[in-house]
Formats: structure tokens, sequence, C-alpha cells
């Protein structure tokens, strides 16, 4: 993998993305521009990389750098991409070594933004966005936050856990990446739901489950990278979300249904990923539990609202909307799974369900799926291994479902 790394004060947090893409077993060659060195320094990149630092086409002119590194590249990232690097991707400069890399990969790119807000707005920065996507190049969305100095605004270096998964996602998934360079959702407004809810007991307690919404979490950024624009709904979730998208956060399954009921009407696909409490206590109390002597505590619990189920009764009178639910089920085999899962689909009526079979505490909290997908007619697909690649698996039926429609 090569990382080019542009001037800008953001190049510190590529330090730690060239740290995980080496722990996670990448081989990782730095280019950094002249100006990128003024904010970190050759040792810097040599240490971390294990490489000698590539600077210039004039250095080692007798490999051929500015030709040899870029076709030697399983994947080109640079993070982060100023305004002016942007720039001269898009007019197709070669006047610095990491720009001749640019022209000469025949691998995928990936543009990871940063910049103040007025530049990352401002238009020209919006065509040569819009003309490195036509081309083929993937181009982040950068997260909002605090910028330079006191602003805050969109134009923030996404998270460097946030880099990886999608450098790593396209690496090691070429139907993703054709996906993402299609941008197959653009124009589609998703809503995802992730994560677990939480039923209070009293302030200080709470009945929760063990999801860390890992999956839910690749589900946006996923969609994100395939043009959509996405709404996160967070109940608790183990990691940051992604960046370039909207993140509503909720806490119990009373507020996700509030949460989604509100926006459902205006979306596309919904996609409820989150493992929402079946039951809550009748009463919460006001002040926290004590022990009393006693043997135990008795709780009275009493059913949630069914959220997936009455999106999907409300869809009926919004036509086109795909919804796509999960079961998180303890199945003896796959066909106990599938089984399970057909009852559900009907009882439900969603359009597509994703099973997961979580025996022996299989998926929650692991960086790992197995998935099967199916629909009223049947199974539509299976999946395995990292989560990314299942997201992606996931919005390829979904496409394959809008595409139906539109045909």
């Amino acid at each position: 993998m090569v990382l080019g790394v542009a001037g800008g004060i953001a190049a510190y947090k590529a330090c730690e993305v060239v740290r995980r893409l080496r722990t996670a077993g990448h081989d990782v060659t730095v280019v950094p521009t002249a100006n990128a060195l003024a904010f970190v320094g050759e040792a810097t990149w040599a240490a971390l990389s294990g490489h000698p630092v590539s600077t210039g086409v004039f250095a080692d002119v007798h490999e051929v750098p500015h030709v040899r590194i870029g076709h030697e590249a399983d994947l080109v990232l640079v993070a982060p991409a100023t305004a002016d690097l942007l720039a001269r991707a898009a007019t197709g400069r070669a006047d610095d070594l990491l720009t001749n890399v640019l022209l000469t990969a025949r691998c995928p790119v990936v543009f990871v933004p940063a910049m103040h807000t007025e530049m990352w707005q401002h238009p020209a920065t919006v065509a040569n966005v819009a003309t490195l996507r036509e081309r083929g190049a993937v181009v982040m969305d950068p997260a909002s936050g605090r910028l330079t100095g006191a602003d805050s605004g969109p134009g923030r270096l996404p998270e460097p856990a946030d880099i990886v998964a999608v450098a790593q996602s396209l690496l090691q998934d070429a139907p993703a990446v054709a996906a993402v360079q299609a941008r197959d959702l653009l124009g589609q407004r998703v809503i995802v739901s992730a994560g677990g809810t939480r039923e209070a007991l009293d302030p200080v307690r709470f009945l929760g489950n063990a999801s860390s919404g890992r999956q839910g979490i690749a589900l946006a950024r996923a969609a994100a990278l395939r043009g959509a624009d996405v709404t996160l709904v967070s109940a608790h979730l183990s990691e940051e979300p992604p960046a370039g998208v909207e993140v509503v956060e909720v806490s119990s399954t009373a507020d996700l249904a509030e949460a989604m009921v509100q926006r459902a009407p205006d979306a596309d696909v919904i996609v409820m990923a989150v493992a929402a409490a079946d039951f809550t206590p009748d009463a919460t109390a006001m002040h926290k539990i004590k022990k009393d002597g006693s043997d135990g505590l008795d709780l009275h619990l009493v059913q949630t609202t069914d959220v997936l189920a009455t999106l999907a009764a409300r869809r009926r009178k919004a036509p086109g909307q795909v919804i796509v639910g999960f079961a998180a089920e303890t199945a003896d085999d796959e066909a106990h799974l599938l089984a399970l899962g057909r009852a559900k689909l009907e009882r439900k009526g969603c359009d597509l369900l994703v099973l997961n079979n979580v025996s022996g505490g299989a998926v929650f909290g692991h960086p790992d799926n197995t998935i099967t997908i199916i629909d009223h007619d049947g199974v539509v697909a299976t999946a395995s291994g990292d989560k990314a690649l299942v997201a992606h698996r996931i919005w390829d039926a979904v496409v394959a479902i809008r595409t139906q429609e539109d045909s």
C-alpha cells in the first residue's frame, strides 16, 4: 500500500494510520509532499513504515520511482488530501512524486480530504471532487468537528480507525470497489440503526444486550462510500461512527422507535441493524435500588414497541421504500436458522432479513460476521468475513431490489 501525505496539519493523524496498517499486516510505503515534511519529518515516516521514505522524483532515479511506486501498489491512500492536492490530482498535474504516483497507479485510489470548511465547500473543490469520483477515485467525505484554531465544521480528517476500515474494505473486496466507484446509492436517503438499546431499572442500572454496533457502523460507512445520504441512529456504540453521516443518538427502545418513525417517511432504505430490547421494566425506580437483605429482586417486564414491524406497516403508505431487518437467533443448524428467519420475515413484513446464528457468543463484539440474507422467495445471498465485506453484500442485495423496482 502507498500512503500519500499532503501538507496539512492533519498529517500528524496519518502517523496513526501507518501504525494501524502495519499492525494489520500491510506493507506501507509513505510518499509525503514537500509541504507534508514541514509537519511530520522523514525520520518519523521511515520509523513507522519500516521503509525508506520516497520524497522526490530524483531520488533513486535508477529505480524510476515516479512510475514504479504506482505500478507496484495494491491501493493508494492519500491522507490528508488537501485542497491543493485534490486540485492537482483532478487536473492531472505531475509536479512532485505523489502526483506522479497518482497518474501511474492502476489500483484503487482513495482520497481522504482535510481542510477548512470554506475550502471544502468552495465550488472549485466541489468540482475537483466530482471530477475525481467520475474517474473512479474514491473520495471520502470529511468529518465535522474542531478544525485548526477555534474553527469547527465539515473538513476535519476522519479518525484513523475510520480511514483504515475504508482502505481495508477496498483492498479485500473487488465488487465493493466497483460499487463505490459507481456510487450506486447516489441520491438515496438511507437510515441505518446500530448498537444495543438499554432499558433503565433505576438511575444507574439498565437491562441491555451484547451488541457492539460494529455491523451497523460498517453498513453506514459502506452506504456513504456508495454515495448515499446516510443517517445513523446509534444506541450505545462501542466505536466512533464513520465520517460523513448524520448521527442521531438514542438510548431505549422507546427512543429508537420515536427517532425511526419520525425519519422513516423520507427514507428510501431503512436498515434495522440495531439490537432492540424486546422487554422493558413496567416502571423505572426514581432512586437507586438498594439491597434489602432479601434473596433477590423481582422485576415485572412488559413488551417494547416492535420497531421493525411498525416501520413495515407504515411503509405500505410509501411504496418503493426498502426495509431490511436483522435477526440474531440461536439455531441448532442452518435449516433451523432458515425456519426461524422465514417465520420472522413474514411476521415483521420487511423486504430482506439478515440472519445471524449467535449461538455460543458468535457475532456480537467480533470483527467478523457470517450472515444469510433471505427474502420472501428464499435465500438471496450468504456472506462471511470482515463486517465491512458483509456490509457491502447487504447493500448489493438492496441495490438489486431497487434496480428491479426501477426496471
